[in-house]
């Protein structure tokens, strides 16, 4: 019980630590948290290695002025942790300003070194209530 207690007060700090590189764009602390062979899954369906997310960052690219996260639940597998959010944001992107609230999964896997570090990141777009097309997944 203790391990998956310290483990949990871990993630939180890394959580806190991603979401706060990401508003400041600080890509060496982000590059700290990410796994060489990390793979995001953004909101709109396009894959980024680790290297393309640093330089969205560095390049100013994508620059988060809001990244209110709530309903953090974490679940933990061995050496493996998934993390669900709800995240509020703004940001502003190649394609322009974006904003709304987004779900989104981190799966953290504990290196050789005993880190915890980022392999795997999904958002997606939270629909509000309301009408919906008939072609959309369910």
């Amino acid at each position: 019980m203790g391990q998956k207690h310290e483990s949990r007060h871990d993630i939180d700090q890394l959580e806190d630590e991603w979401r706060d590189a990401m508003l400041s764009s600080n890509t060496k602390v982000l590059d700290s948290l990410l796994a060489p062979d990390y793979m995001g899954i953004t909101a709109s369906g396009t894959l980024q290695s680790r290297d393309e997310t640093l330089l969205s960052l560095s390049s100013g690219r994508l620059h988060f002025t809001l990244l209110d996260v709530t309903d953090r639940k974490a679940r933990f597998y061995g050496t493996t942790a998934v993390i669900t959010s709800l995240a509020n944001i703004q940001a502003n992107t190649p394609d322009g300003k974006i904003g709304g609230k987004y779900r989104y999964t981190h799966v953290y896997v504990r290196d050789a070194q005993g880190d915890w570090k980022i392999v795997s990141f999904e958002a997606s777009r939270v629909r509000e209530p309301g009408p919906h097309k008939r072609n959309e997944f369910h």
